[in-house]
């Protein structure tokens, strides 16, 4: 269901049954930021945005390239569909090994170049943004890191304003990144309506944390298997919420596209494999609630995050636009993702062999 008012759906039982509290977490309480942290961004960066919009809107790029890494390149999806649907803008993803690793150049002149970072240190995204300029594109830093390489090798920085994150797992430098992802495709189509409605996403961020999603940790805690689907602007919220599950809980979840998913990978659900569908309102919802309800009929539980059709368990959210949709779902879930955890027994703010800057080359 889509509550209105976050009162409807809020609740303070949140919590797993390991021995940490989950409100205890670093995860907790940085991800419990992300609303400050937008607030600040869209301040920071109201005036640059302004006039970065009209710089594309006066010499329009003939194709936008966006190059990151982990949460990062989830919140690249969310970009790309965001400018494929917003401008109809050729963009594509460019793997940095192309340069870091195969030494190849690309004809990139009058591309744009969108790298996304929360560190801006990453060796290979250094090596693909220089190689980058060098061919020609014009460089733009989504980065929470002000001081970084990244930030120092660009044309046109963007800060996240997330403030210092140290959990492992990255929770409000991702949605600071989709929020400026909104804020400059809504000033380079000068959309003032859609610069209202990411005015109010901090306050829409502070209800979402607050929803009730312990369904979700009740059908979770205890699998080792998941799916998790999303379309369009919702498919980098998919992939971002799979990731934290398989770094923070120990489940092999795998991201998909509802589109995607019937060739094949379906054939995997089952009682034991259920899914997780995050369903934004625009002309993907039918097809979701139609896989929904198929999925669920076959007995698979069903887990959705959106308008649930008759079958699913419905995840609670709030009345939203659609570009704006990503952002709350991960708000709510990666409060419910750290209480999964705990009930696990896990620690997500130190999941096993991994480091919280990732230097590939």
């Amino acid at each position: 269901m889509t509550a209105p008012e976050a009162s409807s759906a809020a609740s303070g039982s949140l919590s797993g049954t390991g021995t940490q509290r989950p409100e205890a977490t670093q995860m907790f309480r940085e991800a419990a930021e992300s609303a400050a942290s937008v607030e600040r961004q869209l301040a920071r960066n109201q005036a640059a945005l302004r006039d970065l919009g009209k710089l594309l809107r006066d010499r329009p790029p003939r194709a936008l390239v966006t190059c990151a890494r982990g949460s990062s390149d989830h919140a690249a999806t969310f970009a790309r569909y965001l400018v494929e649907t917003r401008l109809g803008l050729l963009t594509a993803s460019l793997s940095p090994s192309i340069s870091s690793v195969y030494g190849m150049q690309q004809d990139l002149r009058d591309c744009v170049f969108i790298a996304i970072s929360q560190s801006g240190q990453s060796p290979d995204l250094l090596a693909a943004a220089a190689a980058a300029r060098t061919a020609g594109a014009t460089i733009v830093a989504l980065v929470n890191v002000e001081s970084s390489p990244l930030a120092q090798a660009a044309d046109h920085v963007v800060p996240l304003c997330a403030g210092a994150e140290t959990s492992v797992a990255a929770t409000k430098s991702f949605i600071a990144s989709l929020a400026a992802c909104v804020q400059l495709v809504a000033n380079w189509t000068d959309d003032r309506a859609l610069c209202d409605e990411l005015a109010r996403t901090p306050e829409r961020l502070a209800h979402a944390w607050n929803l009730d999603w312990s369904a979700a940790i009740t059908r979770l805690e205890s699998v080792d298997r998941l799916f998790v689907l999303g379309r369009g602007l919702g498919l980098g919220v998919a992939q971002e919420s799979a990731l934290k599950l398989k770094e923070t809980c120990g489940i092999h979840a795998e991201a998909f596209s509802t589109a995607e998913v019937r060739h094949g990978p379906m054939a995997l659900l089952g009682s034991k494999v259920p899914a997780l569908i995050f369903a934004q309102n625009d002309a993907t919802l039918p097809g979701q609630q139609a896989l929904a309800r198929d999925i669920a009929q076959s007995g698979v539980p069903v887990l959705f995050a959106g308008d649930a059709p008759a079958g699913a368990t419905s995840l609670p959210t709030l009345a939203s636009p659609p570009e704006i949709a990503p952002l709350l779902f991960a708000q709510s879930f990666y409060r419910t993702a750290n209480a999964i955890s705990i009930a696990r027994g896990f620690d997500p703010d130190r999941p096993p062999r991994l480091n919280k800057v990732t230097e590939t080359l």
